[in-house]
């Protein structure tokens, strides 16, 4: 489980508070207005913000104040990271090593390749894929991490309604088989409906408690309702 405890978070004239809990293998998408701290609860977890108070913890254990590459979490950042130099493989190496790839590591970038539907393209260079396809990439470099929390910065936002729920319907399945809890930033509520699960809201100051997604986009609370009629 992910617990965020007291946690309160300020950036020069900014802040933001969340005393909330996540379930294991659960999936949620974290909504609000932009420039509400959507971005930013998630770079707290995943260790890129530094807590002003409260605490953060895994599973029991403390991660507050773990470097982020210790924390149990892999990231998805909206651009998708992808070296531009690299090929696919190499670039879903990283998640796994710095170093030139051994046959072990080569063995799980290829799975973790296959998994997301790109068995064969490992010698391609990123800027000959698609934007679906390097949505892939960048999931399948956070498979071969298996880390048991993802965490989602609106990496398709970028990509057409269909492409886009395809993509979600395929985090979904990866994460599934992994066990996996997944976090997704997104300001459509299709998409959110489409992760199924829960949904955080973010506005005003706070990172409201996980509500079940469909109950709340039915009856959305009034600054999810204010921002929905955008």
């Amino acid at each position: 489980m992910l617990a965020l405890e007291n946690v309160v978070i300020r950036l020069d004239d900014f802040g933001l508070r969340a005393d909330l809990a996540v379930p294991p293998q659960a999936r949620v998408a974290v909504m609000g207005p932009s420039g509400a701290g959507k971005s930013t609860l998630l770079g707290a977890i995943g260790g890129f913000v530094l807590l002003s108070g409260g605490r953060i913890a895994f599973d029991g254990q403390d991660i507050t104040t773990l470097h982020p590459a210790a924390r149990p979490v892999a990231t998805i950042f909206q651009d998708n990271n992808l070296f531009p130099h690299l090929t696919v493989a190499r670039n879903v190496a990283l998640g796994i090593t710095h170093r030139r790839p051994d046959t072990a590591t080569r063995a799980r970038v290829a799975d973790a390749l296959m998994q997301v539907g790109l068995d064969g393209f490992g010698d391609r260079l990123p800027g000959s894929l698609s934007g679906g396809q390097q949505g892939r990439a960048a999931l399948a470099r956070a498979l071969v991490r298996d880390k048991p929390l993802w965490l989602l910065d609106e990496p398709f936002a970028a990509l057409g309604p269909g492409l886009r729920a395809r993509m979600i319907a395929l985090v979904d399945a990866v994460a599934a088989r992994a066990g996996a809890t997944v976090l997704m930033v997104t300001h459509d509520p299709t998409d959110a409906a489409a992760l199924g699960g829960e949904i955080v809201v973010v506005a005003n100051g706070m990172a409201a408690a996980p509500r079940p997604a469909a109950r709340l986009l039915a009856d959305p609370p009034p600054a999810l309702a204010a921002y929905l009629r955008r």
